[in-house]
């Protein structure tokens, strides 16, 4: 793990604060940032907030690294193989509804939606039907896997579960390798997206499951909708929305992490849009804003990012 210089960190907050865009002499901050797998928007929006913390917040460099997604974040966090990550809240919050020890949040930044996805012409046509079908949970040790697994004991419901990617399920649905696919993720997903514009494919409704989970666990789940435009062919359908949020270390000097919340809060608009690379805008940004940023559930605020919520009050 990094060990960060304190002057380097006062010197970088302090030239964000101050409009500052020239970037001072002090010492490189590296800062790892833990993602998603392949096809999967976390993969997306975390190279889009690595790319512009490390633009914006002088001194600092972020690179990121594929995962699992939430669960594996969640692991290489506690462990200090990387100092920042994303996670759905559900998989964050522990059974006695706190969060584990040595981390805390620098922001909701926008909501996933359960999908459950078949082929037009499958013979599933509701949840009940999944009962002995071979169902992809998503990659092991992802947020998907997490809630997908809580919904089929809820059930309770028995299936072959395959732990494959968003890409890697999606290529495996088409193929008829698997029968289903869970993805807890942003609306829209590429992996869905992209299988939806070659192939019929349908969403099985989850609106039960969505009132299953709300019931057992109460915090992190909320009723949703999948709207109709979201994906070529599929009519609006009911499920479960889960909030994801960005993690820090505790030990993230406050400075470093009051100038990364102000850096995700004042450039929504740029991580949005598409970047010079070419990669296709991120809709899922546009649900970043102060006011519903501070709401982490249980999940406390690092101290860094809690300061500049307070400053936005002022």
């Amino acid at each position: 793990m990094t060990r960060f210089s304190r002057r380097a960190v006062l010197l970088a907050g302090s030239g964000l604060l101050v409009g500052c865009s020239r970037r001072p002499e002090a010492d490189e901050v590296q800062l790892r940032l833990a993602t998603g797998p392949a096809g999967a928007v976390y993969r997306r929006i975390g190279g889009a907030l690595a790319e512009h913390i490390s633009e914006q917040v002088p001194g600092a460099t972020v690179t990121t690294v594929p995962s699992g997604a939430s669960t594996d974040n969640i692991r290489m966090l506690r462990a200090g193989e990387v100092h920042l990550g994303l996670t759905s809240l559900d998989a964050l919050i522990t059974s006695d509804g706190s969060a584990p020890g040595g981390l805390s949040a620098i922001c909701r930044l926008y909501d996933s939606h359960l999908h459950l996805v078949v082929m037009a012409g499958s013979a599933i046509g509701e949840f009940r039907d999944l009962e002995g079908k071979r169902v992809s949970l998503g990659a092991h040790d992802s947020g998907t896997e997490f809630t997908s697994l809580r919904v089929l004991k809820l059930g309770p419901l028995k299936a072959d579960g395959w732990n494959l990617s968003q890409a890697g399920s999606a290529g495996a649905l088409r193929d008829g390798t698997i029968d289903a696919m869970f993805s807890l993720t942003g609306v829209p997903t590429p992996a869905i997206t992209e299988l939806a514009q070659r192939h019929p494919i349908r969403l099985i409704p989850l609106d039960a499951q969505a009132d299953g989970l709300f019931t057992a666990y109460p915090g992190p789940y909320a009723p949703a909708m999948i709207h109709a435009a979201a994906y070529a062919g599929v009519p609006a359908t009911r499920t479960v929305a889960v909030p994801n949020v960005l993690l820090a270390r505790d030990d993230l000097p406050d400075d470093l992490v009051y100038a990364i919340t102000d850096t995700v809060f004042r450039h929504t608009g740029a991580i949005t849009s598409a970047g010079r690379d070419g990669a296709e805008a991120l809709p899922e940004a546009w649900q970043i804003n102060v006011r519903t940023g501070i709401s982490t559930a249980s999940v406390p605020l690092h101290p860094g990012a809690a300061a500049w919520f307070r400053d936005r009050k002022r």
